[in-house]
């Protein structure tokens, strides 16, 4: 059965052949219409094939199948507008206590759900009742981004070994000042260049210009004057070629040569990765820089700034000075001479217990549970 996509032809999938007509259709309108990624239509359909194969069990149609060969390409539309609401909080317990799903992993999937549903029931007309509608998404915890620190930054720069140092000297500068993604760097290409601007393509073929700073070109100067002396180049087109191969690098390769640079500069262990030098681009702009939401927002190619909000939470430095700038911070301890206490204060006194009984007795009530 098909579900990922070809390493080496990353813009192809194989044909979706086990899952009903009518989702691949919503597929096709996300890759044709919306012009999302095949990577975010992989997802999708990776996703929308977990839930079919848990109504087919749920309703017993499969009682001799394993789960993960349970074959969807069979269900009409019939069968897809028979799905209640009720079944969809199945599905969602199923996530939990079955595939053992965190709330993000449940959300993400409900959402492809909802999606399936609003296409089938407001732009394909095909059904009319939407069972998904009005089922909330899992509330998430929202963490904070993961990002090196401004010394560690410097650390990385200076702990490069490689047998191509421009490139990975590059790849790690453009990280590190611009905030690009992953995918955006590996699809740069020679013409993407002009003056001190380069051109992104981001989700959804979004197409938007990052300024390079004096870091970024002279990296860049040096890697294209090593690129040039390769003997073997075949990807005339891509900015970022192997050594050995001369053709354009892919986002593994890439991951790589991030892993060993972090592990040369003492980093590794610590959770970070590619995307993680993404938002450290976006925090030292944001804390060292003086940018505003707006401005980062179109630097990392946001679609919503409440995206790029996640990094006021990271400015220390900015926190401080806001608890520093209420007039009561100015405010002195004053040390005056203890008079007598009014007769209500030596009641409560008094009838108070002690803060060591207080927990004497907790522990004594948590013991006797046990």
């Amino acid at each position: 059965m098909s579900t990922y996509i070809n390493p080496l032809h990353p813009n192809r999938h194989a044909p979706y052949d086990d899952i009903p007509r009518d989702v691949r259709d919503f597929l096709n309108y996300l890759g044709a219409i919306l012009n999302r990624s095949p990577r975010t239509v992989n997802g999708y359909y990776i996703d929308l094939r977990t839930f079919f194969r848990f109504m087919v069990q749920y309703r017993g149609l499969a009682p001799d199948t394993d789960f993960d060969e349970i074959n969807t390409s069979g269900l009409d539309l019939e069968f897809i507008g028979s799905i209640t609401t009720s079944d969809i909080y199945e599905y969602l317990y199923f996530l939990k206590n079955e595939r053992l799903n965190e709330p993000a992993a449940r959300a993400r999937k409900l959402s492809a759900v909802k999606s399936l549903y609003r296409f089938l029931t407001v732009k394909a007309n095909r059904l009319s009742n939407d069972p998904a509608k009005d089922v909330s998404v899992p509330t998430t915890k929202r963490a904070l981004p993961k990002y090196l620190a401004l010394e560690e930054s410097m650390e990385l720069l200076k702990n490069i070994q490689s047998d191509f140092y421009e490139r990975d000297y590059c790849i790690i500068t453009l990280f590190l000042n611009c905030g690009m993604r992953l995918v955006e760097l590996v699809g740069i290409n020679m013409t993407d260049f002009k003056e001190d601007t380069i051109r992104i393509v981001g989700k959804g073929n979004k197409e938007r210009l990052v300024y390079l700073n004096q870091a970024c070109i002279h990296a860049l100067e040096r890697y294209c004057e090593a690129r040039a002396k390769l003997m073997n180049l075949q990807d005339k087109d891509a900015l970022f070629v192997s050594r050995r191969t001369g053709k354009r690098i892919g986002a593994r390769r890439v991951e790589q040569i991030v892993e060993r640079c972090l592990k040369l500069a003492g980093l590794s262990g610590k959770g970070y990765s590619p995307h993680k030098l993404r938002h450290t681009a976006a925090t030292l702009m944001y804390r060292h820089g003086n940018v505003d939401m707006l401005e980062l927002k179109e630097i990392l190619g946001h679609e919503h700034v409440s995206t790029t909000e996640i990094y006021t939470h990271i400015n220390t430095e900015k926190l401080r000075t806001a608890a520093s700038s209420t007039p009561l911070s100015r405010v002195e301890f004053t040390q005056k001479k203890d008079g007598p206490m009014p007769q209500e204060d030596l009641e409560m006194e008094a009838e108070a217990p002690e803060v060591p009984e207080l927990f004497e007795d907790l522990e004594d009530e948590l013991s006797s549970r046990k």
